[in-house]
């Protein structure tokens, strides 16, 4: 890649290679219709971490109901939550409202224009305020994701046993990147990067003969990188129960839930099942089996049915608990082991779960 910096000439094709290759391919994804600082905003949160599919329900969702940076600063938290809910990584939503809050309060409403203010909001990073700035804005300011650090390292031949050090390959990327970022089409040249990532130089098997940028790629197939941490296992238990009340002389469905206490780290705040006491039990009473991944732990969850007047007996009890109808469940913030534990059971309907963003 030394030959490419030196080079202008070869910088400058591989920009046009890349946003001709990008105005041809690119997906046609809701966000990409336009250039409102607060909708760009919105999209790069959600897409942190999450599958591009199941962002783009939310994402049409979430700005229905909050289609103004003034209307998400004055929502309750408990509201934003429960559209952010089957998403996951909660803390997204608890700073993107913090930072709306922030925003209307001293900004009038207005989100900052440079990458530089916008690093100084609650939960807006260096990627984050740098693909605001060049999508919204036009800053020449190159943005740097999984996709673009592991397009640039292919390109670069970086990640070979030469270059072990995963900060320093950071590093080189986020240099070569500032480089390379087209000054007049900033942001559709680092979309153009990110989305060649996500759709051709993947992470297993890329496809490189459909590579705009195969000539110049010193890797054409995958490099090596650092394996990834060891995933932990955990066993759990918790309680499904459900019961049947009168309201206003109508039958009605509710279940136990119990909310999560505000000073926990992981997901504070939202509504989960009761957790047993015990994690096991017969067979001959268990309800179902959930694989649930947080973060680096596999969870191996054990889910039972427990009558109303058992529960004190058989659960730990540790926040708020209430009965919800069974029509408000949908409409609460519930955590994703609860939303995929009462989807299996048909108590909601089925909705997409999230994974890391692959695509």
């Amino acid at each position: 890649m030394a030959k490419l910096e030196r080079l202008p000439g070869k910088t400058v094709r591989l920009r046009v290679q890349l946003l001709d290759w990008y105005t041809c391919n690119r997906r046609d994804l809701p966000w990409r219709q336009t250039s409102d600082p607060y909708s760009v905003w919105v999209s790069e949160i959600m897409l942190q971490q999450t599958r591009v599919a199941v962002v783009i329900e939310r994402y049409q969702a979430f700005l229905k109901r909050f289609p103004t940076l003034h209307l998400l600063a004055l929502a309750p938290v408990e509201e934003v939550l429960a559209l952010w809910s089957g998403l996951g990584y909660y803390r997204r939503a608890h700073m993107l409202h913090k930072a709306a809050q922030l925003v209307a309060g001293q900004y009038r409403g207005v989100l900052p224009a440079t990458s530089e203010e916008l690093r100084t909001l609650p939960g807006i990073g260096t990627y984050t305020a740098a693909a605001i700035a060049s999508i919204a804005h036009g800053e020449t300011v190159a943005v740097v994701d999984g996709n673009v650090e592991r397009v640039l390292s292919r390109l670069s031949g970086w990640g070979d046993k030469s270059h072990t050090g995963g900060a320093a390959i950071r590093r080189k990327v986020e240099a070569l990147a500032a480089k390379l970022v087209d000054p007049h089409r900033p942001g559709d040249f680092n979309q153009a990067m990110m989305e060649l990532g996500a759709t051709v130089c993947l992470p297993r098997k890329p496809q490189c003969f459909a590579c705009p940028i195969m000539g110049d790629c010193k890797t054409r197939g995958e490099h090596k990188t650092p394996p990834r941490p060891k995933m932990l296992s955990q066993e759990t238990a918790h309680a499904l129960s459900v019961r049947n009340r009168r309201h206003h002389g109508q039958l009605q469905r509710e279940i136990l839930l119990e909310q999560r206490p505000a000073a926990l780290t992981v997901m504070p705040g939202l509504w989960e099942l009761p957790t047993l006491k015990e994690a096991f039990f017969p067979d001959e009473e268990l309800k179902m089996t959930v694989r649930h991944a947080i973060m680096q732990v596999n969870y191996s969850v054990r889910i039972r049915t427990v009558n109303e007047d058992d529960i004190t007996a058989m659960t730990v009890r540790g926040g708020k608990r209430r009965w919800v109808p069974l029509g408000e469940v949908a409409g609460i913030a519930l955590t994703g082991l609860t939303r995929k534990v009462l989807t299996r059971a048909q108590l909601l309907p089925a909705t997409p779960t999230p994974h890391e963003r692959k695509d």
